[in-house]
């Protein structure tokens, strides 16, 4: 029964406060940038996706997906490149269609239960490697867990392990929290600059996007609806959550994985705490830590995060 208790990582006093330690890494983390080398790939679909390498010369590679509207230069992206490259495993930091500061080419874009992309990937990075290790933040961790229970046990064999941090395994859970108005500040944040990337969009997609009415929008129902459940097949918000949310394929993973959930994350509800799925599959391991908020577990004493340091344990253990 892998549901694993965090008493190790506790907030610093001064972030004791949720929404602190959600927002102090963003503002306040500087950390070097990672080395980068950077791959453009194709897509079936005659689209791009861009890779950003960090080469240590390993045959084991650590390959990593930011969250909603995030890239591969996000600190907590950069912070996992760097923890991975000091014990000598490669990185591969995925750029989402449209996240690596170029509008993707096709109509449709990403969204969370997107993982047909991710398959791309594995697929043209597994030729360079032995092992493969997922891991992935809010949005590319749902991503990551609903890849790895759509594929169960014909998951690609040099796929080793993986680990989620601060995922909204429940969609329509998440979305519900984040209309609570103390969220307001994350929730416009984001429908802000989704709308900045449709903008660019409707320019080569003037007869399939219209942004007429955009600033009434005010949630992610509203946002989804109208955007994201048409672009990409879905009837509606709900139908996009039903099928997109990793809870649903949480018993089919096959191999060691591990998420962190903070038990006060300000982005997820009750439903993103899939005790029941750890207890009966003994390769989904649940942790969740009384603090640490969404993507924060602030460590000041050291080096790297909690969430660094406790990602690079698990991993190295299945390596």
């Amino acid at each position: 029964m892998p549901v694993l208790t965090s008493t190790d990582y506790t907030a610093p006093f001064l972030l004791s406060n949720r929404h602190v330690l959600t927002v102090f890494p963003t503002l306040f983390r500087r950390i070097p940038p990672a080395d980068y080398v950077r791959e453009r790939i194709a897509t079936p679909d005659n689209d791009f996706l861009d890779l950003d390498y960090s080469r240590k010369g390993s045959r084991s590679v650590v390959l990593i997906l930011h969250g909603l509207e995030g890239d591969s230069r996000r600190q907590y992206v950069t912070g996992m490149v760097h923890i991975f490259n000091e014990s000598g495993f490669d990185t591969v930091s995925m750029n989402f269609r449209g996240c690596s500061g170029e509008c993707n080419k096709a109509l449709r874009f990403y969204h969370s239960g997107e993982t047909g992309d991710l398959q791309t990937v594995i697929d043209h990075i597994a030729p360079q490697y032995d092992h493969i290790h997922l891991i992935g933040f809010s949005l590319g961790g749902n991503v990551t867990l609903k890849y790895l229970g759509e594929r169960g046990s014909s998951i690609h064999p040099q796929i080793r392990s993986a680990v989620a941090i601060s995922v909204p395994v429940d969609l329509l859970d998440s979305s519900t929290e984040l209309e609570k108005r103390q969220n307001s500040i994350y929730r416009m944040r984001f429908i802000r600059s989704l709308g900045e990337k449709l903008a660019e969009k409707a320019k080569a997609y003037p007869h399939d996007i219209s942004l007429e009415g955009f600033s009434a929008i005010r949630n992610f129902r509203e946002f989804d609806d109208r955007y994201t459940a048409p672009l990409h097949g879905f009837k509606n918000a709900e139908h996009y959550w039903r099928l997109s949310s990793s809870i649903f394929y949480l018993s089919g993973i096959t191999i060691p994985t591990l998420l962190i959930n903070a038990l006060d994350d300000p982005f997820l509800g009750q439903g993103s705490y899939p005790f029941s799925a750890a207890s009966s599959n003994r390769n989904f391991h649940l942790e969740t830590p009384q603090t640490g908020g969404h993507v924060g577990f602030v460590t000041f004493s050291e080096k790297y995060y909690w969430s660094e340091k406790r990602a690079w344990q698990f991993i190295d253990q299945h390596r």
